[in-house]
């Protein structure tokens, strides 16, 4: 599915992405290592025993990353310029192997771009949930994005 142009966007629009996906050990452990972070909560079962969480959290770079990247191809799949910025990322919840995500993008702000008259600026709330309905990732997402070609 081709992402939306910007005027084809408007403030409030909801995208509930129909993309899901259970998160592997696999996942977690390859991506914690290609990005050189030793962080025993993503690695050490034994030592995350003993911890509230009882068992190994996944990464949250990998959790951010993840949530944005299901949001692609109903929001900006074509249509995008450039990713400008996340602001406001949150994790409230951890997640864990075995957990499976659901993405809620709703658009919350627009804005003409002031130095691009073919694009606009659009800022997404992207929402990751569990299979619990817990909400376990949020961000704010800025882009630069297409305006609908003149025909």
């Amino acid at each position: 599915m081709p992402g939306v142009w910007f005027d084809d966007m408007h403030v409030g629009q909801r995208f509930e992405h129909p993309i899901r996906r259970t998160v592997t050990e696999t996942d977690n452990v390859l991506f914690t290592a290609m990005t050189h972070n030793p962080a025993l909560l993503h690695l050490d079962e034994e030592y995350m025993k003993g911890t509230e969480f009882g068992a190994r959290i996944v990464n949250s770079a990998f959790t951010l990353g993840l949530m944005v990247g299901i949001s692609v191809g109903d929001t900006t799949l074509g249509t995008a310029v450039a990713n400008l910025g996340w602001d406001e990322v949150r994790f409230p919840k951890p997640l864990f192997h075995g957990d499976t995500i659901n993405v809620v993008s709703e658009v919350i702000e627009l804005r003409e771009s002031k130095s691009r008259p073919n694009a606009g600026i659009v800022t997404f709330l992207h929402q990751a949930f569990n299979q619990h309905g817990d909400i376990v990732a949020s961000c704010k997402r800025s882009g630069l994005q297409q305006k609908k070609p003149k025909e």
